[in-house]
């Protein structure tokens, strides 16, 4: 039996040995995330608290301008810093996004960011009525706006149904992020055949780590160090991934970026690297797995209801 009904169970030092992309090991993917935050609704997070520990009901001016700064600051600040450097994005973007803010979406199509689907707003599935719909919608957003077709997606907070990613797969999806459980790409099983799973991070995530758990302004420079560190260990056994998850209202603010900066030549520095987006690591995965993830295709139990 599997301990999850999508993925089968495998200890890293028992997966077959993948040949590296383009001989490097190290395949590094920078995941922007690009959200919509209603104005009139609940935000999703907040920098602040209300005071009297109140529920703050909409408008909530101060968590919206947070999150606002990213969208008018953040992201023409890391879009330079990309673009300087040559680096390949992802943008795991809100497909309202192209409505809402539409010349911040011609600027992520202009530098030739993979849109990546993230739901209509900054909204689960798990709270949405039709998910089918939703993620219709979502996928024929992002495809108007970019002339090209949406190949992979991460559900806003990661959320599924039970659902998800059979519909997802229907849909056409060929790669998904949700399921954060490994340093490679690994086989989903759907009602509609194999699925590609895509790492992502909660470890190397600015929410987490500048949010959540309140660290200091390097602390993002500080993890991709040890990380390196230990992977650098495990090449001989495989490659591996290495996602930076990034928000522009957290990353993108002047104190983090500075530091986000330097990780980002530390990176272009190494001879072992390659930087990837979504669906160039998951044809890379593919191509070297060679399989066509038979393993889970043969997997016959009943799905979850």
């Amino acid at each position: 039996m599997w301990p999850n009904p999508r993925v089968p169970y495998q200890m890293a030092s028992e997966r077959r040995k993948l040949a590296p992309l383009k001989g490097k090991p190290l395949m590094v993917h920078l995941a922007m995330n690009i959200e919509y935050w209603p104005f009139d609704r609940p935000m999703p997070r907040g920098i602040i608290p209300a005071p009297h520990g109140a529920t703050p009901a909409p408008p909530d001016v101060p968590n919206y301008s947070w999150v606002e700064y990213g969208m008018r600051v953040g992201m023409p600040r890391i879009i330079k810093m990309t673009r300087d450097r040559s680096l390949p994005v992802s943008a795991f973007m809100n497909a309202q996004v192209a409505d809402v803010y539409p010349s911040l979406s011609q600027a992520v199509v202009d530098a030739n960011w993979e849109l990546v689907g993230h739901g209509w707003f900054q909204q689960s599935l798990k709270q949405v009525e039709d998910e089918g719909a939703v993620i219709r919608q979502s996928l024929q957003r992002l495809e108007k706006a970019s002339g090209k077709r949406t190949r992979a997606w991460l559900g806003p907070g990661l959320g599924e149904s039970n659902d998800t990613p059979d519909i997802l797969k229907a849909e056409g999806v060929d790669f998904l992020h949700d399921w954060v459980l490994d340093d490679l790409p690994v086989w989903l099983r759907t009602k509609h055949g194999p699925m590609v799973g895509l790492p992502y991070t909660f470890e190397l995530n600015d929410v987490p780590i500048y949010a959540i758990q309140q660290s200091t302004s390097a602390e993002m420079l500080t993890r991709l160090k040890a990380t390196l560190a230990v992977f650098e260990r495990e090449f001989e056994q495989n490659p591996r991934v290495l996602t930076l998850a990034l928000h522009p209202h957290i990353i993108g603010v002047p104190h983090i970026a500075h530091y986000f900066e330097q990780a980002l030549d530390l990176l272009m520095k190494r001879d072992d690297t390659v930087f990837v987006t979504s669906s160039t690591l998951g044809d890379w995965f593919i191509e070297a797995d060679g399989t066509n993830g038979a393993e889970v295709a043969q997997y016959n139990v009943g799905f979850p209801t």
